[in-house]
């Protein structure tokens, strides 16, 4: 549950397993591009540099380009991409 001035992000597969949570709040106190939100969230957890280029992130349930607003009370997701076979 997001208060006033957070976002809710969700963790999946092994983005997960790596920083140790499914899911958290991160506080946010103004809009930031899903770029600069990942450059954060690398920062946070520098175990996900190897696989920065290869985040892929939903806002709201949808697929978000690095330009993508995230803005208070959003969900994020954040997970890998997924191959079938």
């Amino acid at each position: 549950m997001t208060n006033a001035s957070s976002i809710t992000v969700l963790y999946f597969a092994q983005v997960a397993e790596l920083i140790g949570t499914r899911q958290e709040n991160w506080p946010l106190s103004a809009e930031l591009s899903v770029a600069d939100w990942v450059e954060s969230l690398v920062a946070r957890y520098p175990q996900l540099a190897p696989l920065q280029r290869r985040l892929k992130i939903a806002v709201n349930q949808e697929y978000a380009h690095k330009q993508t607003l995230i803005r208070v009370g959003d969900e994020v997701a954040v997970f890998e991409p997924v191959t079938g076979g």
